[in-house]
C-alpha cells in the first residue's frame, strides 16, 4: 500500500500519479489535499507520513511546489526518510543505499512524465543493504539523539 498527499500546488501532480498508479494497479490511500485552494504542506506530510510508520502503507508519495517543503516536514516524522527528487538517477538510489521510505517531488520543478517514471523506479527498486545498512542505522541513531 502506498500513500500520497500533496499540498495546494502539489495537487494536480498528485491527480497525474494517481492516474499512473490506477493504470498499474497499485493500490494507494490518498491523504489530501484535494483541490488547489492554499493549505499548509506540514499537515498533510506528517497525515502520511504516520501512515508509513503506523505500518498502514509501505511508502509515501508527498508533492508540493518543490518538493523541498513538503520532504522537510516529512523528515521530522520520526522514521521517515524522505528524499526529494527531481532525476531518475537519484529516486533509484535513494532507494537503493538510503532505504527512503517517502518519495517527494515538486509540481513546479518536474513535468507528470517524469514524475510517474519517479514513482515507477522508486516503488520498484529494492534496498540493496550490506554496507548502506550501517549508513542507514546511523541516521536513525542521529533521529534518536545518539552522537555518534
Amino acid at each position: 500500500m502506498i500513500v500520497l498527499a500533496s499540498d495546494h500546488a502539489g495537487f494536480p501532480l498528485k491527480e497525474e500519479i494517481k492516474t499512473f498508479l490506477d493504470g498499474k494497479g497499485v493500490e494507494y490511500i490518498d491523504c489530501g489535499t484535494d483541490s488547489t485552494a492554499s493549505v499548509d504542506y506540514a499537515k498533510f506530510a506528517q497525515t502520511a507520513c504516520l501512515k508509513v510508520t503506523g505500518g498502514e502503507a509501505d511508502k509515501a508519495i508527498l508533492c508540493c511546489g518543490t518538493g523541498i517543503g513538503i520532504s522537510m516536514a516529512a523528515n521530522k516524522v520520526k522514521g521517515i526518510r524522505a528524499a526529494c527528487c527531481s532525476d531518475y538517477f537519484s529516486a533509484k538510489f535513494t532507494r537503493m543505499h538510503n532505504d527512503a521510505n517517502v518519495l517527494c517531488m515538486g509540481a513546479r520543478v518536474i513535468g507528470g512524465g517524469l514524475a510517474c517514471e519517479l514513482v515507477d523506479v522508486f516503488l520498484n527498486t529494492e534496498f540493496e543493504g550490506g554496507r548502506h545498512q550501517r549508513r542507514v542505522d546511523q541516521i536513525t541513531a542521529i533521529e534518536n539523539g545518539e552522537i555518534l
